[in-house]
């Protein structure tokens, strides 16, 4: 009796499996809605919690970012430079000032120009904008040319030597200068033009201001003149 019992049981149990998997519905698990809910407000509210969380820090002035101390920079000024910084001292004395709210002197004893730091220096960094400038006036630069380093930052110096590129001595570095310059300096003038750039001779020393790509093609043509090369 048991077992006939037993048997009759199953039987119901898997009749009412067999109509429970015909009623059978998919449910989505509140995990999984949640979790796309959660997703979908975080990328909603990235931008704006991200904007309010941010810290926002009041300007610091020039003394604090110094430390309260002032600093200096020197620019040693060649002899055959002293008559020309003479001459042009009241055109590179007054950006400096005026503009950049700096102290500029010439030290006798020493012939540096020493540009420095003060309470009303706003900008730090117009130290080394301003030691840019006279630097560029001191290495043979016009105060117009030389002016542009304060004015615009995506400009820069670059020196090298012609013997760098090529070893030369006597008479072939002489000629290899010579085509540089060009005659009445009109392959200078030339380079200076497409390039846009600045261009100094000091004897063996090439002096470049312009921007960085500017300076890479000025660089590049002065070095197939003296490699002695035609482009």
């Amino acid at each position: 009796m048991e077992t006939e019992q037993n048997t009759a049981e199953l039987a119901v149990t898997t009749m009412a499996s067999e109509d429970s998997t015909e009623t059978f519905v998919m449910v989505k698990s509140k995990k999984a809605s949640k979790r796309k809910r959660e997703q979908n407000g975080v990328d909603m509210e990235s931008e704006s919690s991200v904007a309010s969380k941010r810290p926002q820090f009041p300007p610091i002035s020039g003394d604090k970012l110094t430390g309260g101390s002032d600093e200096m920079r020197k620019v040693a000024v060649p002899a055959h430079r002293y008559t020309p910084l003479k001459e042009n001292w009241l055109r590179i004395f007054t950006p400096i000032v005026e503009n950049l709210q700096l102290q500029v002197r010439f030290n006798l004893k020493t012939r540096n120009v020493e540009i420095k730091t003060c309470k009303d220096t706003q900008d730090i960094g117009s130290l080394t904008r301003a030691a840019d400038f006279v630097r560029a006036f001191v290495l043979g630069f016009q105060v117009e040319d030389a002016l542009a380093l304060i004015r615009l930052d995506e400009l820069f110096l670059e020196t090298f030597d012609v013997t760098d590129v090529k070893p030369l001595k006597g008479d072939h570095l002489s000629r290899a200068i010579g085509r540089i310059a060009g005659k009445g300096g009109k392959t200078k003038f030339t380079i200076e033009n497409v390039t846009k750039t600045r261009i100094v001779l000091a004897d063996s020393k090439v002096h470049i201001l312009g921007s960085f790509q500017n300076i890479k093609m000025a660089r590049t043509a002065i070095c197939n003149l003296i490699l002695g090369e035609a482009k």
